[in-house]
């Protein structure tokens, strides 16, 4: 089942894009359908300090084109807790803010954890049993970011795997760059990039992330972000990308 592959970055507002990225003069609030026009997705990541409004998805629905989707970065308040099995009600709360305005704009949920987050196979389990398999009969996808070594553990994999999660592969100096199973569709970031690479990555380590998202992409819908790192050059990253996979 091949998918469709999506390559963008994180978020749509920081300063230092204005003049590299976004052309000089370009007001605020066209930054997302600048965005639109030359990549194919973003994470939201105001979602996970805040609730939104229903009337703002919708807003940024609006602004993009066909085809381009927002990945939702989840509320810390249901990933940044000692007993995540406890998160069911903010998890409702966060699902339920007005998610399904993004319309076929909806990507996958991103559950990010701490980096100080440890696996605990029997209270992790119990939060995968808690993420939704749809909202308003929209249906939703989960992808799980983890950042300990605790996590590459065969009983996480097939936790992941049995309740239909992606794990997301991570290119990052401290965190571990953990391959999940095939579920359908694949979620990586990609925190490496140098500020004297004008495009955040060599052209042989773009090439080298086109022909993993290739792989992904034949076997379901493949996400890559550039996320952090030297950040201003995320957006270069990301388009370097995009040709390199035309």
């Amino acid at each position: 089942m091949s998918g469709k592959i999506r390559v963008g970055i994180g978020g749509w507002v920081f300063e230092p894009w204005r003049g590299t990225f976004y052309p000089e003069g370009l007001r605020q609030k066209d930054e997302l359908a600048y965005v639109g026009a030359h990549l194919t997705a973003t994470e939201i990541n105001a979602t996970y300090y805040s609730t939104q409004k229903p009337a703002t998805f919708a807003g940024w629905a609006k602004m993009v084109p066909d085809g381009f989707q927002f990945a939702v970065k989840a509320s810390r308040f249901c990933t940044n807790r000692r007993v995540l099995a406890e998160a069911g009600d903010s998890i409702a709360k966060f699902v339920n803010q007005g998610l399904t305005e993004l319309g076929d704009r909806l990507g996958p949920i991103l559950w990010q954890f701490m980096p100080t987050k440890t696996f605990d196979a029997e209270d992790f389990g119990a939060f995968l049993k808690l993420l939704p398999a749809q909202v308003d009969g929209i249906s939703l996808r989960h992808a799980l970011e983890v950042r300990h070594d605790s996590f590459d553990d065969p009983l996480f994999f097939d936790l992941a795997r049995d309740a239909g999660v992606a794990v997301v592969h991570a290119d990052h100096p401290e965190y571990p760059a953990l391959r999940g199973h095939d579920v359908g569709f694949s979620y990586a970031r990609l925190m490496r990039t140098r500020a004297e690479e004008p495009t955040g990555y060599s052209p042989d380590q773009i090439a080298h992330w086109a022909a993993m998202a290739r792989g992904h992409g034949a076997q379901g819908d493949a996400y890559v972000f550039f996320i952090s790192g030297a950040k201003v050059r995320a957006p270069a990253a990301a388009q370097a990308l995009i040709v390199a996979l035309r």
